[in-house]
């Protein structure tokens, strides 16, 4: 019988608040915090959902800022306060040791350090580029600088599945603790990739929503009018154990990982597969790993990007999973944005938040679907949910799909 693994602490950055307790509240309001964003002015796109009121020297002192970038900090800060709210500070003084492992994922990094750098570059002035760029902005420095501070020796490395990114490395963190390769492990997802390159390219490809007059009606996962994403940035970070080890040092579980599953669309670069068969797939192998019957699912915390494309594959991997039956959907990227590599770590802590509360938060702007598959969206205002598990589902860019289930303890 595999082991049962706990959440027993949660760290969040994002631009629903730097705790919980405010990304919770700003959840149940449902309203997008889509706004102009001054690193984005002059383009098509100029708008997104940025993390505001983050201080990052006053968080980890100005040396470390120095080398890390902006996707390093979200990471770290997180980090930190998981392993507070777990209660860990008491493993070693000498740090957590070698037995604690960090798996972080990443999907794009920082491309503004980039920028700027080949920029030198390109006036020819090779003597600019700071000797800091590298460590500065290379992705799997984000779990190398939250085992550096933490004094997490166990493994440590960086999954890259582009939007699954960070769902991709609770699963692997998951796999580390049912082998015995560690007894914690640090895990999440962290970005910030709100730079003009990175809006530039989105907005070629229409992925980005262009409704500039109305940043704040931007994001509207499922709706029949949505137009496609809107750039956000942020970082979760949670502790998993073994739930016996929990019980053991009495530590408070907040949820249970109990299956993950993934599966490749193997259809197109960019384009999810129409009939959402990949996600399908991961869906059904998380219900399998987890031994869940369908019923067993209270709630869905989808992807829900608000592109046309994204969105209609998705209804169709739940109707093809659940038939008539899909439990009510919730998708977070209508309030906070799409967080690229980080977004499948927030929306796991957002659905083990769901479960703790009793509570499915409302779709922003969701007025009326479209398509052949009518999913039960939850709209306007918080839904009670029944008892069961969720469902967190993070479909990537090279039909890279992942979905994690979740039970109350």
């Amino acid at each position: 019988m595999p082991a049962e693994i706990a959440v027993t602490g949660l760290g969040l950055v994002t631009p629903a608040g730097h705790t919980p307790e405010e990304n919770w509240g700003a959840l149940c309001r449902g309203s997008s915090l889509a706004a102009r964003d001054p690193e984005l002015a002059g383009l098509p796109v100029d708008f997104s959902c940025q993390v505001t009121g983050f201080d990052p020297v006053a968080e980890l002192g100005r040396p470390l800022v120095r080398r890390a970038d902006r996707f390093i900090q979200f990471a770290l800060v997180a980090a930190r306060r998981a392993v507070a709210d777990a209660e860990l500070g008491s493993v070693s003084e000498g740090g957590l040791g070698e037995r604690v492992g960090v798996v972080l994922g990443v999907g794009s990094n920082c491309l503004s350090t980039y920028v700027t750098e080949f920029g030198h570059l390109g006036a020819d002035q090779p003597e600019r580029v700071s000797p800091l760029a590298l460590p500065r902005s290379v992705p799997s420095m984000a779990a190398g600088e939250v085992a550096i501070d933490l004094g997490a020796r166990g493994p440590n490395f960086t999954t890259a599945s582009a939007c699954a990114s960070g769902a991709t490395a609770l699963g692997v963190a998951r796999d580390l603790l049912r082998s015995g390769t560690c007894d914690i492990v640090l895990a999440g997802g962290s970005e910030s990739a709100r730079s003009r390159m990175t809006a530039t390219c989105f907005t070629r490809m229409r992925a980005l929503s262009r409704r500039r007059e109305e940043p704040e009606l931007a994001g509207r996962p499922f709706d029949a009018r949505r137009d496609g994403f809107v750039l956000g940035e942020g970082a979760a970070v949670l502790v998993l154990e073994r739930a016996a080890d929990a019980r053991a040092r009495r530590a408070r579980m907040l949820a249970v990982l109990r299956g993950y599953g993934a599966g490749a669309d193997a259809h197109h670069p960019v384009a999810p597969h129409p009939r959402g068969e990949g996600a399908a797939r991961a869906i059904t192998a998380a219900l399998r790993d987890a031994d869940c019957r369908l019923a067993d699912i209270a709630h869905v915390n989808a992807h829900g990007t608000g592109t046309p494309l994204n969105d209609a594959a998705e209804a169709a991997a739940l109707s093809r999973v659940f038939g008539d039956g899909v439990p009510p959907v919730t998708a977070a990227k209508g309030v906070i944005g799409h967080a690229l590599g980080a977004a499948g770590a927030i929306q796991a802590a957002y659905t083990v938040l769901a479960l703790r509360h009793g509570l499915v938060p409302p779709v922003a702007n969701f007025e009326g679907q479209d398509g052949d598959h009518k999913l039960d969206i939850v709209a306007g205002r918080p839904r009670p949910t029944p008892l069961g598990a969720g469902l967190s589902c993070s479909f990537g860019f090279g039909g890279q799909n992942a979905v994690l289930l979740f039970t109350a303890e």
